[in-house]
This record gives C-alpha cells, structure tokens and sequence, in this order.
C-alpha cells in the first residue's frame, strides 16, 4: 500500500477514535505527500522519496522538541513527540547503533578509508546503504568516531 493511501486509513481511524495528536501528525504527513506530488508534476513518489518525506518530519519535529525542552516549554515539546511516534510509523524498521556500526566498519574495509580525509566518501555510501533505517547524525557520528581511532 502506498504510503498516501496508509496515511488516509490511518486518518480515518484516527477521527473515529477522536486521537486529536494522531490526527494532526497525520495531516502534517498527508500535507507534505501533496506538496511533494505538486513539486513533483503530480506525478507518484518513489518509495525512496516517501521514506525521506517521513524522515524530515520527524526530525523537524524531533528538532522542534528539543528546542522546546531547552526552552522549559514542556507543553509545546510533548506534543511534538507524541507526533514523532505517529509518524515514525511509516519508516522502515530502523537498525540499532551496533548494527549501524557494523555497516560502517565493512564500509570503512571497503573503501580502505584512512582517516578523517576520507569521511566524506565514507559518508556517501553509508548514508545510501542506511536511508531510511538511521539517523543521518547517528551514522555521521559513528563514521566521525571510527575514522578518528
């Protein structure tokens, strides 16, 4: 099922169970799909091109709680975050920061990378074989930690 057409049932359900977070976080995904399709000459997203629509949201609304709780506004970060969980249910099962290691590491043996001068080759790869399934800081992160040792 396309990700429009799970996004719809899932609003449906959302409004009979009058999940007002669930809903909003629904409509925020469904906006930024026709926004995307406009963009794109009405024309279908990929299923690449849905799963980064899904990631920017959820970073702009993880980024959104942070700076709320840095704020000392708990009542606007919670909110942000229960919509984190609504919409990071449309991404693909993301990989843990060990398996996320592991990728890097074979990566890193690959390319016979040698220091911080190679971790921008480094980071092209990791971030096409990961997309989708990690954090683009956590993989930047691990490569920055192995490529230093």
């Amino acid at each position: 099922m396309s990700l429009e057409k799970e996004v719809m049932t899932q609003m449906k359900a959302a409004m009979k169970a009058k999940d007002a977070a669930a809903l909003e976080a629904l409509r925020a995904v469904k906006g930024a799909i026709l926004l995307a399709k406009t963009e794109n000459n009405h024309q279908e997203l990929t299923e690449e091109e849905e799963v980064k629509l899904v990631q920017k949201l959820v970073k702009q609304r993880k980024d959104s709680a942070q700076v709320y709780r840095e704020q000392n506004r708990e009542d606007l970060a919670i909110p942000e975050e229960e919509q984190v969980e609504v919409i990071a249910q449309f991404l693909p099962e993301q990989l843990s920061e060990a398996e996320i290691e592991a990728k890097v590491e074979k990566i890193i043996a690959d390319t016979n990378a040698e220091g911080m001068k190679d971790m921008g080759k480094v980071m092209g790869i990791a971030s096409k074989e990961l997309a989708g399934k990690a954090d683009g800081k956590t993989i930047s992160n691990i490569v920055k930690n192995k490529l230093s040792s």
